[in-house]
């Protein structure tokens, strides 16, 4: 029979219809749904709260794993070296998920990444946290508080030549960086440490704090596997924003300097020049034959 139809004998209009799947006719429920012996279902409910919580709460922790894991993770500040940018104590977030689909840092950006091996042993170290601190930088909802990370400014990424003489600026591919809009005040750029010409490998990175007389950075490394610099794939994320304090909230925004034009000259537009040489006179013998060796009149 199918659902719905009537069956030989109409049964009579006043019958009373059931109220939901329960199966409870109209005339056995109040006004509120609620049985007439005031047994209502709000016990019942409280208890199904209780129940589910401990799943609210384990479908909780494990998005805040994959976010920390995947998207973006909390890291605090622990000494000097990035003022005025970043103070001491300061809580910045790093995106990790562009780096997942291949992006590789860029000039101008500040990164976190893993110590490539030798660089805390000089001076930055992190505090040692304690079993909740542990937990909680786990999945994700305090910053890293184990893992023994550094945060500097990329100055010059793979293909890149870089060198900083005494009293000079800062150059990369020979153009030189105006550094007064994020330099410490009253820093200079490498009169502590003078550096190069270097040319930095490719997959690697040149990083410098921003308070440069109160930065162990690249240029104190250069006796390390890998010269000074740092592999990209030890960079954790870019830090994108002040988080904490709320009165220091701010973006991380690329510095104008490394948008000047020229900047990629060494890597970008020679290799293109010479490819296009290269194949011109292919092009050229290839027309020819194509045309007989015919000439346009």
């Amino acid at each position: 029979m199918a659902v719905g139809a009537r069956s030989g004998h109409d049964e009579p209009e006043d019958r009373p219809e059931q109220d939901g799947p329960s199966g409870v006719t109209s005339d056995e429920t109040n006004g509120d749904g609620d049985s007439p012996d005031g047994a209502g279902t709000a016990p019942r409910n409280a208890r199904s709260f209780w129940k589910e919580l401990p799943l609210l709460i384990g479908i909780a922790l494990i998005l805040a794993l994959l976010i920390k894991t995947f998207l973006v993770q909390a890291f605090s500040i622990p000494s000097d070296s990035m003022q005025d940018t970043l103070q001491r104590g300061d809580r910045v977030l790093v995106d990790k998920l562009t780096p997942w689909f291949g992006s590789e840092p860029e000039r101008g950006e500040v990164v976190v990444f893993h110590d490539p091996g030798g660089w805390l042993m000089d001076g930055e170290s992190t505090p040692e946290p304690n079993i909740a601190q542990k937990f909680l930088s786990f999945i994700g909802l305090m910053p890293s508080a184990e893992e023994k990370d550094l945060i500097k400014r990329v100055i010059a990424i793979g293909g890149d030549t870089v060198e900083c003489k005494r009293n000079g600026p800062v150059t990369v591919n020979g153009k030189a960086l105006d550094e007064k809009s994020f330099i410490y005040p009253g820093n200079t750029p490498c009169n502590d440490e003078p550096f190069g010409p270097i040319k930095v490998p490719e997959g690697r990175i040149w990083v410098m704090g921003d308070h440069r007389q109160n930065s162990l950075d690249s240029r104190y490394h250069q006796e390390l596997p890998g010269q000074g610099t740092v592999s990209t794939d030890e960079v954790v994320g870019r830090a994108i924003v002040v988080a904490w304090p709320i009165n220091r909230w701010a973006t991380l925004p690329v510095p104008s300097t490394f948008d000047q034009p020229g900047l990629n000259a060494a890597m970008g537009l020679a290799p293109g020049a010479l490819g296009v040489a290269g194949a011109l006179p292919l092009v050229l013998w290839r027309r020819r034959r194509l045309t007989g060796g015919r000439t346009a009149g």
